[in-house]
């Protein structure tokens, strides 16, 4: 269950009311027993301001001596009630600093320990509607949870991927520095979905000067970027504005084309495009012929349409690009 826990704003103003309420009434009870206190350096009542200059040397424990209770009743009014809110002030002030060390001490251990067993995960930077849709593919082809990174300046989005078990790390992703936090060097793959294309062109830029292999996948708004992301080392970019545009103009002649496209890259419904190794027994075999619909073939670094004279006869670490059922059909 996630903490309900109020934001460090909130806390540190209700522990700065804590702290200056004790200093008010420690600086009362000296003002209203005046008569048994002596300021050493004037001959004159305790004031009300001697009164809160008394509380802040005396909670601080700073202690000048100038002014100093002489009476019996004013050194048991001390006693009991100056001494109790000296240690309630103390308290706050100590433990805040301790709170905030410890915190930081146990998120540093926290992060480096995540980062010596991590493995080849995935990356996401952006959480807007391009990274929800992306990570919400890779939960729908499995993907664990603690696998997934997401990398954002937005807290609201960031505590979004928290519900659903994702780790998050708060920054600019365009620096090296948190994409380290990441744990890019050990990553599988980065997703960069950012809403703007200078972002991602610099995000890639990043990426690819920490980890020069790890597959990079960018979106971008406009097709006119696309070069400068291949030459930034993106290994695939998408173009959300194009491809968005294409859906539309189909929808509009062939919905039922749409609708097909748009069940092929849901991964938790209906059909799905997915990859597998070529098994064995289906080595020498054409991918024509399958019990499997068949879109494509990856051979080495590339990729081959199902009618490619090359892969007549598939090989041995071939990988198929097929059709496969995401969920059972829907029953009338």
């Amino acid at each position: 269950m996630p903490e309900t826990r109020a934001s460090p704003l909130v806390a540190l103003l209700r522990r700065l009311a804590i702290a200056f309420g004790a200093l008010a009434a420690a600086a009362l009870v000296v003002y209203f027993g005046g008569d048994g206190y002596k300021d050493n350096n004037s001959t004159t009542p305790i004031s009300l301001g001697d009164a809160f200059y008394y509380a802040t040397v005396s909670l601080s424990t700073t202690g000048y001596g100038d002014i100093v209770p002489v009476t019996p009743e004013a050194r048991l009014l001390t006693t009991i009630v100056i001494t109790p809110l000296r240690l309630l002030f103390l308290i706050v002030l100590v433990g805040t600093t301790v709170e905030l060390l410890t915190e930081r001490s146990r998120q540093a251990v926290r992060i480096e320990r995540w980062r010596s067993r991590v493995r080849n995960h995935t990356v996401v930077v952006g959480y807007g509607t391009k990274g929800r849709a992306a990570v919400e593919t890779l939960l729908g082809d499995g993907a664990d949870p603690s696998n997934i990174v997401v990398v954002d300046t937005d807290r609201t989005q960031l505590d979004a991927a928290s519900a659903l078990g994702l780790v998050t790390v708060t920054g600019n992703a365009t620096r090296s520095s948190v994409l380290r936090i990441a744990g890019l060097q050990q990553a599988a793959a980065i997703v960069v979905a950012t809403n703007r294309d200078d972002t991602a062109v610099l995000v890639t830029l990043t990426a690819r000067e920490l980890a020069p292999d790890v597959r990079i996948v960018a979106s971008v708004r406009e097709s006119e970027n696309v070069h400068l992301l291949r030459q930034s080392g993106a290994n695939s970019v998408i173009v959300s504005a194009e491809t968005a545009g294409r859906l539309l103009g189909m929808a509009t002649t062939t919905p039922a084309v749409v609708e097909v496209v748009e069940d092929l890259i849901t991964p938790d419904a209906g059909f799905a495009i997915s990859e597998r190794p070529v098994e064995e027994s289906e080595v020498g075999g054409s991918p024509r012929h399958m019990a499997d619909i068949v879109l494509g073939v990856v051979r080495g670094d590339d990729l081959y349409r199902v009618d490619a004279s090359a892969v007549d006869a598939l090989e041995r670490g071939d990988r198929l690009l097929y059709v496969r059922k995401a969920s059972p059909p829907d029953e009338d």
